[in-house]
């Protein structure tokens, strides 16, 4: 210090400083740092006044009362939280994701006694702090119990062909269905958006069986899909081929009935002039048959029971005379 300045000069060396005026600062200076507190963007704050619930407060910086009166809970009501069952990944901020016994859990029986290795996810986010802290004592304990409780009730309704083909989808819509009014009954303070089964599997000892079983199965299909292929080609050609047989059997039967039809109105025709002429018109039917037929045939010799001799025949158009002997 500068012994110079006149304004120092009636200063004593040495302030005193009380323990009191000390202790009073540092209390002053923690109830201060102890007084402010800040809520994440994708939370709320719960504020409790000696345990007893107060506000619900948004993110933010807010103020409270230190030294203990007031506590804060924060909840992340706007972050999309998970279960995990039957197993666990790395790197988990939620205390409730995983089991601690995940073997135990996934492993189910079905309706058709069989065994099967059953892993899902259930997400959810919670909606309601107040009674996601207040009314069920550990909420997302009680959250994991009803998720197994309801999946292990749909997986013994069903056959494990079911599980692991094609019921996945209709199973995880009622496992949904069911948890959400569970959730609701129970008064959790969450939304359980969606559930999905991960891997469904039979126990290790029987799965190269069971692989077996699958492989043999989709055989069995590759076998029925070209079957019907082979249908799908074979009955329609056999079809288009039988019209037209049937519609070639209807034509020959019109031209077989026109035919007879005409042949009707012929010999109608020649009836008619028989009976004006019978005696003529036998005459001239006899000669054009007789004209139709000999000249296919080779040399002919006609013999009548009334003569004694052999009448020789004269030779038709395109054939030549011949001596019989």
């Amino acid at each position: 210090m500068n012994d110079d300045n006149p304004l120092f000069k009636n200063l004593p060396d040495s302030l005193p400083i009380s323990p009191m005026a000390v202790l009073i600062l540092i209390t002053v200076l923690v109830g201060a740092s102890m007084s402010f507190y800040t809520i994440p963007a994708e939370s709320e704050g719960i504020v409790l006044r000696f345990g007893e619930y107060i506000e619900k407060v948004p993110s933010g910086l807010h103020a409270k009362l230190p030294f203990g009166v007031d506590s804060v809970i924060t909840v992340p009501t706007q972050r999309q939280q998970k279960l995990e069952f039957g197993f666990a990944t790395a790197g988990f901020t939620n205390p409730d994701q995983i089991s601690d016994e995940p073997a135990l859990e996934k492993s189910m029986v079905t309706g058709d006694l069989n065994s099967a290795l059953v892993e899902w996810i259930v997400q959810y986010r919670i909606t309601d702090p107040e009674k996601y802290l207040f009314v069920v004592r550990d909420p997302g304990v009680t959250l994991r119990d009803i998720s197994e409780a309801v999946m292990r009730e749909v997986v013994g309704d069903r056959t494990v062909d079911e599980i692991i083909t094609i019921g996945r989808q209709e199973i995880e819509e009622t496992v949904l269905a069911r948890a959400r009014l569970l959730a609701e009954r129970y008064q959790l303070g969450v939304s359980i958006n969606q559930v999905q089964l991960k891997n469904v599997n039979p126990p290790e000892p029987v799965q190269p069986s069971f692989n077996e079983v699958n492989r043999a199965q989709q055989d069995r299909e590759n076998v029925i899909n070209l079957a019907n292929g082979e249908y799908n080609k074979a009955v329609p050609r056999a079809r288009g081929e039988a019209d037209q047989k049937v519609r070639a059997a209807e034509g020959y039967r019109f031209k077989r009935i026109n035919e007879a039809e005409g042949d009707v109105t012929a010999f109608n025709q020649v009836l008619e002039q028989y009976l004006k002429a019978p005696d003529v018109t036998r005459a001239r039917i006899y000669l054009e048959t007789m004209g139709e037929v000999l000249p296919q045939a080779s040399q002919q010799i006609i013999v009548d029971d009334s003569v004694q001799q052999i009448l020789p025949m004269l030779p038709f158009p395109g054939q030549t005379a011949g001596v019989v002997k």
